[in-house]
């Protein structure tokens, strides 16, 4: 019988998202594993962790791109802060792409073309089915973006400034679906609500 650490295994497995226990546990695994194969497993785990963490952040970026990126800072974050919220909460999906690309896919594009397309304005996050390129075209803007979004995702910076808003509207709008969530208050041009 070998005893390995839950972190071995779940870098193993790739079936754990940052828990760090020294807890441990026994499994009969057989002959021992020669430590370079084991080595790679792990480097090519953290490869693919890397990846995943890298494509959210990149989806993160584009949602506070387009829905913030002539607000001001704290309004950035509030609107990244949101994206997490629901990412938390089991109501929505628990990845920040699913969460931003959440909405109906038309039947016709995936009978006709095999692909899935959002139907237009039918989305959470408006930008993501405007019929409209999703490529950021102001350079400063996304590079504020990237940084807002690293910031929160890795050093929760700003982290609860919505106080666990899961919506949120331009302040120059007033859309029905508001009257159904609690209030919280205005962060930058945005307006933010929470369901409960």
């Amino acid at each position: 019988m070998k005893k390995y650490s839950v972190i071995a295994l779940c870098a193993l497995l790739i079936a754990c998202k940052g828990e760090k226990t020294e807890t441990l546990v026994e499994y009969d695994v057989g002959p021992p594993v020669p430590e370079i194969i084991v080595d790679e497993v792990i480097d090519r785990s953290q490869e693919i962790i890397a990846e995943r963490q890298e494509k959210e952040i990149n989806c993160l970026a584009l949602n506070v791109y387009h829905e913030s990126r002539s607000d001001n800072l704290a309004g950035q974050f509030a609107v990244a802060d949101v994206v997490l919220n629901r990412v938390r909460d089991r109501r929505w999906p628990n990845s920040i792409c699913d969460v931003i690309q959440q909405g109906p896919i038309s039947s016709w594009w995936f009978t006709e073309h095999q692909r899935e397309v959002p139907i237009k304005h039918r989305c959470q996050f408006s930008w993501y089915c405007d019929g409209k390129s999703d490529d950021p075209r102001d350079n400063q803007s996304w590079q504020q973006a990237l940084t807002v979004s690293h910031q929160i995702y890795y050093n929760n910076l700003y982290r609860g400034i919505t106080e666990g808003a899961t919506h949120y509207h331009a302040s120059y709008v007033n859309p029905s679906w508001n009257k159904h969530f609690q209030p919280i208050g205005r962060i930058g041009a945005h307006l933010f609500y929470r369901a409960e």
